[in-house]
């Protein structure tokens, strides 16, 4: 069967459509896998970030553990001198019964607030570095999924899937003469290649 002029130019049509999208979808592979590769290189980045400022606040926690240590101290020593002064004024041994355990009592109570002190600035700074080492974590299985994409692979698969896509279609019009030759109608075959696409 032979082709009109008008048949020969819609099929030529067909395949420089099929060309234009093979490319635009080639494009756009490319940007898009280019922009989730940014997007993991940026969130490996944040990661990063929040591990340094998870360990800032690790050492911040330890230095407001040692502030809270000495202010015990200083107001411990403040309460046993004032004890002491008021035993002695009132003549008082200081080195035996009620008057040693009273002190005895002070140092005890001034120990124990120091080590809650301290627990609490250790709890708390384990609890940021175990955020740290979550980010960190992150970080690296982000960097490793950025070296994973490839802007150009992405860009080569496109090209290869809708370059097969358009030599089928060329093939086909060809077979049926649209495109020199002959064979049955480009009308059959177009018939034919769209029962395959929606069937």
């Amino acid at each position: 069967m032979t082709f009109s002029a008008s048949s020969g130019a819609l099929a030529q049509a067909s395949l420089i459509s099929q060309i234009g999208g093979v490319a635009a979808s080639t494009v756009g592979g490319y940007y898009a896998a280019k922009s989730q590769k940014s997007a993991a290189q940026f969130n490996a980045t944040m990661a990063e970030l929040n591990a340094r400022q998870s360990e800032q606040q690790a050492q911040s926690a330890l230095q407001q553990g040692q502030r809270q240590v000495a202010a015990v101290t200083l107001k411990a020593g403040h309460l046993k001198s004032a004890q002491r002064a008021a035993l002695a004024a009132n003549g008082v041994d200081l080195g035996t019964g009620s008057a040693a355990e009273l002190q005895a009592s002070t140092d005890i109570m001034k120990a124990a607030d120091a080590s809650t002190a301290e627990l609490n600035a250790l709890q708390a700074a384990w609890g940021y570095r175990m955020q740290g080492v979550n980010s960190r974590n992150q970080a690296l299985m982000a960097r490793t999924q950025a070296r994973s994409i490839s802007p150009f692979g992405a860009a080569a698969s496109s090209l290869l899937t809708g370059a097969g896509q358009v030599a089928n279609s060329w093939y086909g019009l060809s077979k049926v003469g649209a495109i020199g030759g002959g064979g049955a109608s480009a009308g059959q075959w177009m018939m034919g290649q769209n029962a395959r696409i929606s069937g």
